[in-house]
């Protein structure tokens, strides 16, 4: 599976934010990177320059390469409603993604590795594709067999009751179920998702 690997303390620095989780060398060094550290004189971003980097973000965030990007956001520009909030409604909807949110895992790369290594199952099934939708009423579920794993049960001990109003927690079976998709107002990411749908629309 095509992922990114290069050095997650670079781009966090980049956006400004913890895209990838909570990170020292972010919080040492508020400032993008470079030679010349925060002094460097940087020259007014252009608006393309703005959507582009907004678009890089998202991708980050979510930990989708380009081509899924782009299929995805076609997927959110054909169905109704509006178009930024269905394009983040549908990477919220990603399997990794409700693996993330439902605290089986604490950050997207290690639900990514979770969902890959068949540690997961959905409606009962093993699936091991991290970009699998999600459906409303759709139950999450840690494998039975990896129930015992130390990972997923640090983990899920340190996860907030209750944290999204979108998805049900069971701890006692380790499952959640999707109860429905989530609104604008309840995915907590900084992404001004209108500056990606004015990209495509070039």
């Amino acid at each position: 599976m095509a992922r990114y690997t290069g050095p997650k303390s670079k781009i966090a620095r980049k956006f400004r934010e913890p895209i990838f989780g909570p990170d020292k060398a972010l919080e040492k060094k508020n400032y993008p990177p470079g030679q010349h550290g925060p002094s460097k004189r940087r020259g007014k971003q252009s608006e393309y320059a703005i959507q582009l980097l907004e678009k890089q973000k998202a991708k980050y965030t979510y930990g989708v390469l380009e081509r899924q990007f782009a299929n995805l956001f076609a997927k959110a520009a054909a169905k109704q409603g509006v178009t930024g909030e269905n394009f983040l409604k549908l990477l919220e909807a990603r399997l990794d993604n409700i693996v993330y949110r439902l605290g089986i895992a604490p950050t997207r790369s290690s639900a990514r590795q979770l969902v890959s290594h068949k540690h997961i199952t959905v409606n009962g099934q093993v699936v091991n594709i991290p970009s699998y939708s999600i459906r409303p009423g759709d139950v999450i579920a840690v494998r039975e067999r990896s129930q015992s794993l130390e990972a997923i049960a640090t983990s899920v001990a340190g996860r907030k009751i209750n944290k999204f109003s979108w998805l049900d927690w069971d701890a006692d079976k380790l499952q959640g179920t999707f109860v429905n998709f989530p609104e604008r107002s309840d995915i907590p990411e900084n992404i001004k998702e209108n500056l990606i749908v004015e990209l495509y629309s070039k």
